[in-house]
Order: structure tokens, then C-alpha cells, then sequence
């Protein structure tokens, strides 16, 4: 028998009163495990740096195909899976939630398959069109076959996340982030460097620690969501095609919105690496910091998604806004400030990685360019989040591209007219000015108004 979304007390509150106590209560679970998600990347860097600058360059080459994963399960296809089961409870029906949530599962293991083949096998002609060569493409390759190969833990992982954020869970997620995060972090370290009994396996240790460490995740949300008490319970039910166009019609065009921030980084990373290998280790550091922003966005973002499709689904529209200006604004000043810190006192991130003076040179011009508009990239993203909450993704994503097309145009004018790499950094400072601006004015649009 469905229950209704007001007798429900993890959903009533998203629908009831003062929004800010309630989001931060929300988010601040996922802000506290998306950072640690954020100090993987940052260790695993920091252990792939003491074995030189051309290991660097090769984790520089797999960095924007690992994050295009991680977005696309987490943000763009858990996106749609936490907007159908929030929307799903916001109407009264946990069937649908439930129906929801065992559709979701069926696409990620579409998704995990999809890129075992694709990047777990034909890594090599992909890094070599990046601009990947020698010692530098060899490690690519390798950390990728095991990275990718084990696709399923990673999809997994994230997508049974985003079921238990759609019913107003946020902290079992934060749960399995947190403590899979604090293992992955040392158990990279021991593989990478070869600490202690454990074998030193250099490119190939922060890939294994990440495949182990989701894996056991997945375990642990899977066993939450058996339970008789899961908001919303895992369970087989006749595939249909109904709630897998619910997820599709925010995950499948969110798609693109992934596909276009991390090709973004693929371009921007094979112009860079016609300037060289000191210029690519350099700008891989500068934009690991930037792609680390996108989890921050998404530790608020997901409490977004969530709580404006409650209320969307109960049809509370001027209540959804509001908490997606109060996000957005709170997303703004914490990545804005890390943006300004890192422009001020860039060597704050670069002293932990690299020691070499051209790359570190690179870095700072890096930094120097792109991180003063950290802040409208942040914003922007958790507006992005908050949309998935709608339903309709169609002007969001378009701003997505718009970013992509300004970003990738200024990268080929580069390369054609011999400019030097301070405009391939300009183009990519007004990349993120067109995220924060574009995605504010898609909320003054129609898809957030209230609709019969």
C-alpha cells in the first residue's frame, strides 16, 4: 500500500519547513564524504608524484576518462535514479520507488560494461590521440585495464548510492564514502610506494585500491538496501520500459552533460600536450584541482537533486527554487574561495606533487588563469544538480555544450594560429564563466515554473 510523502519522516522534512537548516542537515553528510572522495584524487597524485613526472603525465592522460565515469554514474545517471525515486515518494508511491530503484541497477551494469570495453581494452589508441607517447602512454594503459576493467564496482557503487539519496538518506551513503575513502587512501599509498608486506606496483596501485575499495562499498549499500527498513527496499521486478525512460529522460540527457565537461578536459589535455610532457604533468595537476570542485558541487548537489524533486513531485515549485538559489549560493562561496586561494597561493597545491620547475611552471600559470572562476564553475554545477531535480535537463545540458564548444573553439585556434598556452587557459576560465552565468539563467526558466 503507497505511503503517502507526508507521513514519510525522511521526506517530510524536504517538504516542510525553514530550507537552509534543512539542506545543510541534508548535504552535510555528502559534503563531509565527497570530500574525502576529493583527498583520494589528492593522495593519489601526491604518491604517483614521487615516481617522477612521467608517471604524473600518464595519470594526467586517464584522469579526465576516470571522472567522465564517476560523473556519469554518480552525477548524471544517479542523478536521474535519485531525481525517479525522489519524484516517486514526492507523489506518495514507494512501489514506484522501489520499481524505480531496481531499474537503475540493470542500467549501470549497461554503463560498467560499456566501458570495460571500450577504455578496459582500446585504452592505447585513445591516449595516443591525447598526445600520449612512450613510458608516459605504457602507464596510462595500465592503470586504465584495471581501472576500467573493474567498471562494475565503480557504477555500482554510485548508483546504489543515489537510490538511498532519493529517499532522503544521505548519510548510509556518506557511510560507505567515508570509510571506503580513508582505506582506498592508504591502501593506494601501500601499492603505489610499496609500503611494508605490500607489493610496489607503481601506476598500477591507485587503480587497484579504487577497484577493491568500491567493490567493498557496494557490498555494504547492498546489504542497506535488503533491509525491511530501506526507505526504499532493493528488489527484483519485471523489466518495463517506463521506469527506465523516468531515469533516462534526466540520466540519458545528463549524459551529455558529463560527456561534455570531461571532453572538455580531453581536448584542453591534447592541446596542452602538444606543448610538451613537462606542460602536461603541469596542467594535470592544475585541473585535477578544478575536476575535484565538481564532487564538492556534488556533495550539495545531491541533496539538491533530491530535495527539489520531492517538492516538485508534491508540486511545490516555489519551494524547489528557493532551494536551488540557496545551494547554488552556498556551492559558490566555499568553491569560490578555494578558487581565490589557489590564485593567490598556488603553491599551497603544487608543492605536494612535483618538484620539477617546468611543470611547476605550468602549474602556476595554470592556476594563475582558470582558478579565480572557480566559484561561477561551483555554482553553476549544483544549479546543474538542482535541475535534474525537474525532470527536464534539455537547458542545462545545452549550456553544457555551449561551455565545451567556447573551451574546445579556443584550444583549435591555439593549435591553428600558434598561440601561446595562456589563451588555451583563457578559454577555459570563460568555459566555467559560461557554466555559473548559464545555468543561473536557465532557472529563471520555464522548467521551474509551476506547470498544471
Amino acid at each position: 500500500m503507497p505511503t503517502t510523502a507526508a507521513s514519510d519522516s525522511r521526506v517530510q522534512p524536504l517538504l516542510q519547513g525553514p530550507i537552509a537548516p534543512m539542506l545543510l542537515c541534508l548535504a552535510g553528510p555528502n559534503v563531509v564524504a565527497v570530500s574525502l572522495l576529493t583527498a583520494v584524487a589528492i593522495a593519489d597524485a601526491l604518491f604517483v608524484g614521487q615516481l617522477g613526472t612521467v608517471p604524473l603525465a600518464s595519470l594526467a592522460l586517464v584522469f579526465p576518462f576516470q571522472t567522465l565515469m564517476q560523473m556519469m554514474a554518480g552525477g548524471a545517471i544517479g542523478g536521474g535514479v535519485t531525481s525517479a525515486v525522489a519524484r516517486a515518494l514526492g507523489r506518495g508511491s514507494r512501489e514506484q520507488a522501489a520499481d524505480a530503484a531496481w531499474h537503475a541497477v540493470i542500467i549501470a551494469g549497461i554503463g560498467a560494461f560499456a566501458y570495460m570495453v571500450v577504455l578496459g581494452i582500446f585504452a592505447r589508441p585513445i591516449f595516443a590521440l591525447l598526445g600520449g607517447t612512450g613510458e608516459a602512454l605504457e602507464g596510462a594503459v595500465v592503470y586504465a585495464a584495471i581501472a576500467f576493467g573493474g567498471a562494475a564496482a565503480t557504477w555500482a557503487f554510485y548508483v546504489l548510492s543515489a537510490i538511498l539519496r532519493g529517499t532522503g538518506d544521505t548519510v548510509t551513503p556518506a557511510r560507505a564514502i567515508i570509510a571506503g575513502s580513508a582505506v582506498q587512501v592508504a591502501l593506494s599509498g601501500a601499492l603505489t610506494l610499496g609500503w611494508g608486506p605490500f607489493p610496489k606496483l607503481g601506476i598500477a596501485g591507485p587503480a587497484t585500491a579504487m577497484v577493491v575499495c568500491h567493490g567493498g562499498a557496494v557490498l555494504y549499500l547492498a546489504m542497506c538496501l535488503a533491509r525491511e527498513s530501506a526507505g526504499v527496499r532493493l528488489r527484483s521486478h519485471p523489466i518495463r520500459t517506463a521506469p527506465i525512460t523516468d531515469i533516462l529522460k534526466v540520466g540519458g540527457i545528463g549524459l551529455i552533460n558529463s560527456v561534455t565537461i570531461a571532453v572538455t578536459v580531453v581536448v584542453v589535455t591534447g592541446v596542452v600536450g602538444r606543448y610538451g610532457t613537462e606542460a602536461l604533468a603541469g596542467y594535470g595537476l592544475g585541473a585535477r584541482l578544478e575536476l575535484t570542485l565538481t564532487p564538492i558541487a556534488f556533495g550539495i548537489g545531491a541533496a539538491l537533486t533530491a530535495a527539489v524533486g520531492v517538492n516538485v513531485g508534491a508540486e511545490q515549485f516555489a519551494r524547489a527554487r528557493r532551494i536551488a538559489w540557496t545551494g547554488a549560493g552556498l556551492t559558490f562561496l566555499v568553491t569560490g574561495l578555494i578558487g581565490l586561494v589557489a590564485a593567490l597561493f598556488p603553491g599551497l597545491w603544487l608543492d605536494w606533487f612535483t618538484s620539477d620547475p617546468a611543470a611547476y611552471g605550468y602549474g602556476l600559470l595554470y592556476l594563475g588563469i582558470v582558478a579565480p572562476f572557480y566559484g561561477l564553475f561551483g555554482g553553476g554545477q549544483a544549479l546543474y544538480f538542482a535541475s535534474q531535480g525537474t525532470g527536464r535537463l534539455v537547458w542545462p545540458v545545452s549550456v553544457g555544450v555551449l561551455r565545451f564548444v567556447v573551451v574546445s573553439g579556443t584550444g583549435a585556434a591555439a593549435l591553428i594560429f600558434g598561440w601561446p598556452l595562456e589563451a588555451v587557459f583563457a578559454g577555459v576560465s570563460a568555459g566555467l564563466a559560461v557554466t555559473g552565468i548559464g545555468l543561473a539563467l536557465c532557472l529563471l526558466g520555464p522548467d521551474w515554473r509551476p506547470r498544471a
